[in-house]
């Protein structure tokens, strides 16, 4: 599993659990993981519901942060772009949805973001329209569909929805259930005039049969509009082809087609709502037709249309200003507008996929302020001046790609190193502080599940856990992190998201739900102070029908499903609410274990002592008049007309008709707000007939307003324990047998009364570890003295009695004292723990770059301890106090090399030296292999590869000789070589230093015996020779062809070398057939004969003739294969040995690049074979440089002395990667 920290977006997730099993907008609750991640498993048609919600926010029903419900895409992950399904392009969906499930891999840290202020109001259902092919981009190709049998199909051949690999048998069964469901539905048509009826009316989109797809939004806060845009999505073009706007203006009793309003031809895709401003509303047009904005700032009466020169992707609304936005590309531009949309500008290019935030009021120092990634540095500039001048770099450093996440006060970035995570915290815009997990933890993945109440709660996934996480909570920092739970369950979401079976239970502050694995086992666990304690849910006393349930703990108890599909039919729900404290509502079953058999529905009316069962079956329930009354709708893929209602939270429940004929159900969209007395169910009477929309209105079930008499007093506790989380609360209910509205005035009414602090008050602080008897003690791995860690910093340190307070506890008193820890002067001591690293983590740098290296001390008094520096490179410095280096210090290296760079802490007790070796290096440009165009058989010869700039660093040269499959590693670029066979050999040499690998590839032919001879040309041929590869291969070859008329041409080589003036070289091969394997001496003079008499011409171009002759001085032989050496043989050896050593010192003088060979000449005095390490023709680098010297007896070079030419590669002996002062 890949290695990261994931952010998974509490507030958001908590409306969407509440909103697709509820059917409502949620209040505060859920924070479950579970929630983050929702299968789009419809049957039915797509249908994307969006839909404001009134509800209290900034807390876990915070859905956003800014008063906006999230916006969920199919995999019910939050979303810029509503559909997913929408569009060919769907990243603006899974980058979202990468937000909240992304994982963050080594090179990642995924911290989830609950994004804030991001798009329009709304719980959002996909479903699938019968017959629709293939799925949208960026959804599960498991998606639940209907049966694709013709409307006239009887009911009870219609498929059930088939999950995962579901065969097609199984997917075709009915249930026995289902069938008597059936029968019900047939006898209650026939005593229709007795059956308990509700107000409705029911509106088809005429004109729509085909449109696949659906987004509604419904403003809420008293106002009657609702918008609904239809779409036909092709699944095998992957775009609309069709869509249609329609508007209500009577809370959904008629609608009103607006195509025209938009354009006739017009195709939409998408629908915003500005979260400030109900009435402001955004359409994105189909960008394979178009791309334009729609705007209307009357909720949709009358539209606007501005051009867009960018794509779409995703959106993120400002917090507070109701026009700011900001808008991701396609072409990872970031832009932004102040005017809603009307007008565009560029803030930055290269920002990472939704890696930008607005500012938080109260902590960062500007309104318009933005925090974004880009190329792994976290940054942040000004709204409508983003320039490198007023750019911010909070870290010092790069990060780990797609690791930015600002969150609430807390900022989370990862930075990898050595293979392992370290993953940073900012709280309250400070200085980053790595996060301190207990020391083994050595986490795999890592998910940040809420960030509220000023602390965080991290899952973690240990190096020993594979489907399951441990939860640690942190204290207000977010730096230090304590065990809350082990072993809590997830599970792969579609996308290969992590979802971590973790519940929020709404209205209560401290109130979480979780399975755990025990023993192989899952088992639902209950705590009422935020994860201090845990304990196992007693099950219901008894069944529906009265019998008695026998299941005593802790061997039997009951268990939650705590996920949530988008598909209200088919899968488990938990539900809870803001305004109905205590009421809870979940799927699941009871036994020794959590089983996906034989679910049934639970009911808690005290928030979790007793439960009751309500269902046998499935249902989705909706909280109707704030909690006053609840809705249920069963689970089913066969049409249904009716619903059930319960004003005795869930106690008795009375079947009600919302239609004439029955409707398959598509989705189910509340009011806005908690008083949620209307409601309209989307459906369809066949497969393809128009969507029908039922509104129903509840208010006439109730025949009065609430009274104060209607209340009673409910006193919260945990099986009689009412003193949790430092308070007794008492909370105002409605009564059971109350049937009345409790309407928009209602709020919660909540008295408090402080409790006396016991230990049950107080986790364990970091590094301490609770025993069997409760009790704290110090883990095996901690010191309790290094806690004085502050002392480095300050004077003085909060010495831990090794608990701390569970955060958001109000208990005074008590054993308050006694669990706090106490602030003492720091102690006198010498300097421990001294750390030394580079911002970035790694231990390579390059010249002329700014490093930054970090030192942290964590023991000592760092007011009294100096630090000193140094870089290795003959400068350091000292400074008197560690808390004058905490954002680091930065030096720059100029040359290339490997540095000892040591930091060393000392005061008056002692000191304390650590080392770190620092490897600077330079961009590799280009490389190039010197090899002879001709080698001998059996004869070593040598090869180089010569490196742009000569010095780069710490590289590795990986040879590759002929067939061999095995390459030759060597530290230099210089290697000896035997060819063992005649023929053409291929040499490549791949460089490798840094991130860059280059190659150079060279072709050698091996012969036993040849003849070489140096040729000049004609001074024209300069003026048209470009000095690159191609056209010396080319003019070689035309050399070749003039000197062919003389010789066989499989007995001669040509190859024209690199620089000016223009040389050559021919190679003359014996002929075997006619020879004994040497070449023929009468050839070669006949061959210099023609050439010294001007005999060998070409022409280059017309009017252009160039004349070959050959040079006066030859180069010297490489290899003298005679057997005879006469004594002027040997004399001309000294000779030749004493030019080699001046050449030498020449070359040692000018500083000419190393691996160029100068090879001693052995003339023979009866024949002259000249065996030469020439240059191939490939864009090859002569092997040595007494050619050019020789060729100087023929023309002057007019040429730098420390310059040479080498193939294409031109350098000059002097450069190397350095930086000047």
């Amino acid at each position: 599993m890949e290695r990261g920290i994931r952010y998974c977006r509490v507030n958001a997730f908590c409306t969407l659990l509440l909103v697709l099993f509820a059917w409502v907008p949620v209040t505060k609750t859920v924070i479950t993981c579970r929630s983050c991640h929702l299968l789009d498993k419809w049957s039915g048609r797509e249908i994307l519901v969006r839909m404001d919600s009134g509800v209290d926010f900034g807390k876990v029903g915070d859905k956003n942060g800014d008063g906006s419900t999230a916006l969920f895409n199919s995999a019910g992950a939050e979303t810029g772009q509503p559909d997913c399904g929408a569009t060919d392009n769907c990243e603006h969906a899974h980058s979202v949805r990468k937000r909240n499930t992304d994982r963050l891999r080594s090179e990642k840290m995924p911290l989830d973001d609950k994004r804030k202020s991001m798009r329009s109001y709304g719980k959002v259902y996909i479903l699938k329209r019968p017959g629709s092919q293939g799925s949208a981009p960026g959804e599960p190709h498991h998606r639940v569909r209907r049966s694709t049998q013709g409307p006239g199909s009887p009911p009870s051949a219609r498929s059930l929805p088939a999950f995962g690999n579901s065969t097609a048998q199984s997917a075709r069964r009915v249930p026995r259930s289902d069938l008597r469901w059936n029968r019900e539905e047939r006898r209650t048509a026939t005593s229709r005039q007795e059956e308990l009826k509700l107000t409705s009316s029911t509106f088809a989109l005429t004109g729509d049969s085909a449109h696949n797809q659906a987004m509604v939004h419904w403003s809420g806060q008293n106002s009657s509009v609702i918008l609904m845009l239809t779409k036909l999505y092709d699944f095998n073009l992957g775009s609309v082809t069709e869509s249609s706007l329609w508007r209500s203006t009577d809370y959904g009793t008629t609608y009103e087609k607006l195509n025209e309003k938009v354009g006739v031809k017009t195709i939409l895709s998408y629908l915003y709502v500005s979260p400030n401003n109900k009435r402001k509303i955004m359409l994105l047009t189909d960008p394979e037709v178009e791309s334009s904005l729609l705007i209307s700032s009357d909720e949709g009466a009358t539209y606007q249309k501005y051009r867009l020169n960018f794509y779409i992707l995703s959106l993120l609304f400002h917090p507070e200003q109701e026009d700011w936005i900001l808008a991701y590309g396609h072409d990872q531009k970031l832009y932004s507008s102040v005017e809603f949309g009307r007008r565009w500008q560029l803030v930055h290019e290269r920002v990472a996929p939704n890696r930008f935030y607005w500012s938080k009021l109260g902590l960062d120092k500007e309104p318009g302020l933005i925090h974004l990634e880009t190329k792994a540095l976290y940054v942040t500039c000004k709204l409508q001046n983003c320039t490198d001048a007023n750019k911010g770099k909070p870290f010092p450093g790069y990060i780990d790609p797609n690791s930015l996440v600002v969150q609430d006060e807390y900022v989370f970035v990862q930075v990898s190193t050595g293979g392992r995570p370290i993953y940073y915290v900012s709280s309250r815009r400070d200085v980053f502080t790595p996060m301190k997990l207990p020391k083994y933890t050595l986490p795999k993945d890592l998910h940040v599940i809420s960030t509220d109440e000023n602390r965080v709660v991290a899952a973690v996934q240990e190096w020993n856990q594979n489907d399951t996480y441990n939860l640690y909570v942190s204290e207000a920092g977010g730096i230090y992190y304590t065990l809350a739970l082990e072993n809590v369950m997830s599970s792969m979401g579609p996308e290969g998201n992590v979802m971590i079976d973790l519940y929020e239970v709404a209205g209560i502050k401290g109130m979480f739900l979780a399975n755990k694995k025990q023993n192989n086992e899952v088992k639902t666990y209950i705590t009422y102070n935020k994860g201090r304690d845990w304990r196992l849910l007693q099950a219901p006393s008894g069944d529906l029908r009265g019998n008695r349930i026998h299941c005593m703990l802790p061997y039997c108890s009951l268990h939650l499903h705590l996920q949530v599909s988008a598909n209200p039919y088919t899968s488990g729900n938990i539900a809870s609410r803001e305004s109905a404290p205590g009421i809870i509502v979940a799927s699941g079953s009871i036994g020794a274990e959590l089983t996906s058999s034989n679910v049934s529905m639970f009911i808690t009316s005290d928030a979790g002592n007793t439960w009751r069962q309500i269902f046998d079956e499935e249902y989705s329930v909706l909280y109707l008049d704030q909690g006053g009354a609840l809705v249920a709708i069963r689970h089913t893929p066969l049409p249904i007309r009716h619903l059930w209602l319960s004003f005795d939270e869930g106690r008795l429940w009375n079947k009600y008709s919302f239609t004439s004929s029955p409707l398959f159900v598509d989705g189910v969209l509340g009011e806005p707000g908690e008083e949620t007395l209307i409601m309209t169910i989307f459906g369809h009477v066949s497969h393809r007939s128009e969507w029908q929309l039922v509104k129903i209105d509840f208010r006439s079930i109730f025949n009065r307003r609430c009274i104060e008499s209607d209340y009673v007093p409910w006193d919260l506790h945990d099986q009689g324990e009412r003193c949790l989380m430092g308070v007794k609360r008492v909370y105002r209910k409605l009564k059971p047998i109350a049937r009345c509205v409790m309407g928009k005035t209602y709020s919660v009414t909540m008295i408090s009364e402080p409790c006396d602090c016991t230990e049950s008050d107080f986790e364990c602080d970091y590094g301490f570890e609770r025993r069997a008897d409760g009790k704290c003690t110090p883990a095996f791995w901690f010191l309790p003295s290094s806690m004085s860690r502050t002392c480095t910093t300050e004077h003085t340190f909060l010495n831990s009695t090794g608990y701390r307070k569970v955060v958001s506890n109000n208990c005074t008193g008590g054993v308050m004292e006694q669990f706090t820890a106490r602030r003492q002067p720091c102690p006198s001591q010498a300097p421990r723990g001294l750390h030394l690293v580079t911002s970035e983590g790694k231990l390579t740098a390059t010249t002329a770059s700014n490093v930054t290296f970090l030192v942290f001390l964590e023991e000592g008094d760092g007011s009294k301890t100096s630090i000193t520096v140094d870089f290795g490179d003959g400068n350091a410095f000292t400074y008197s106090n560690v808390s004058s280096i905490e954002d680091g210090i930065k030096h720059i290296y100029k040359n290339v090399g490997i540095y000892r760079v040591s930091a060393t802490a000392e005061n008056t007790l002692g000191s304390e030296t650590v080392l770190l070796f620092l490897h600077i290096t330079c961009q590799l440009e280009s490389i190039h292999l010197s090899a002879p165009f001709v080698a001998v058989k059996n004869k070593e010869v040598n090869l180089t590869a010569v490196l742009s700039p000569s010095q780069v660093g710490t590289v590795t040269y990986i040879w590759w000789f002929g067939n061999n499959s095995e390459p030759v590693i060597t530290l230099e670029g210089s290697v000896a070589f035997t060819f063992s066979r005649e023929g053409i050999s291929v040499v490549t040499v791949q460089v490798s230093g840094g991130n860059t690998i280059l190659q150079d590839r060279k072709t050698v032919a091996v012969h036993e015996y040849f003849r070489s001879h140096l040729l000049a040309f004609s001074s024209n041929l300069d003026d048209h020779n470009p000095d690159v590869a191609e056209w010396r291969l080319d003019v070689s070859r035309v050399i070749k062809t003039s000197m062919v008329q003389v010789m066989n041409p499989e007995q001669l080589l040509v190859t024209v070398l690199p620089g000016l003036p223009t040389a050559a070289e021919f190679f003359l091969l014996p002929d075997k057939q006619l020879t004994e394997g040497k070449p023929d001496k009468t050839l070669s003079e006949l061959v210099l004969s023609a050439l010294n008499q001007n005999l060998v011409q070409f022409t280059l171009r017309p009017g252009v003739q160039i004349t070959v002759y050959a040079a006066h001085l030859s180069a010297a032989p490489l290899v003298d294969t005679s057997e005879n050496h006469s004594g002027s043989a040997m004399l001309m050896l000294l000779s030749v040995v004493v030019v080699g050593l001046a050449v030498f010192l020449i070359y040692k003088f000018k500083r000419k690049i190393p691996g160029l060979h100068v090879y001693a000449a052995m003339q023979d005095e009866k024949e002259q074979e000249m065996i030469q390490s020439p240059v191939s023709p490939t864009d090859s680098t002569p092997s040595c440089s007494s050619q050019r010297e020789l060729l100087t007896s023929l023309e002057p070079l007019d040429t730098e002395p420390n310059t040479q030419t080498i193939g294409e590669y031109h350098t000059d002996s002097k450069k190397e990667c350095t930086s000047l002062d």
